[in-house]
């Protein structure tokens, strides 16, 4: 088993001077915290894995593909391999803990 502790996890993230902290890493898939600043642009770019993303904490606009939605504390997004997505309007400090499958590269 591996135990991981949300806060422990931003403390390192924020450490490292990073949006992103890659925490776990198996053969099918991989896990990491990701957080924005209120205001901040998301620069980030479609991937070649699934993923789901799970709001631990604030609220922001999503958008993926054509559809766009406002999530928040709790929300869980599903987003298809290679489809472009990104945050904006970020109007709460974001912190997003993202699953790929199969592991992110």
């Amino acid at each position: 088993m591996k135990l991981f502790r949300l806060d422990d996890l931003d403390a390192e993230r924020a450490a490292h001077d990073g949006a992103y902290l890659q925490f776990l890493r198996e053969r099918n898939m991989s896990a990491g915290l990701y957080a924005l600043p209120a205001g901040e642009a998301d620069p980030q770019s479609p991937h070649d894995q699934d993923e789901i993303y799970l709001v631990v904490s604030g609220r922001a606009s999503i958008t993926v593909g054509e559809e766009t939605s406002v999530v928040a504390r709790g929300s869980v997004v599903y987003v298809p391999a290679r489809t472009p997505h990104r945050f904006h309007h970020i109007t709460e400090d974001l912190r997003v803990l993202v699953v790929f499958s199969p592991p992110e590269k």
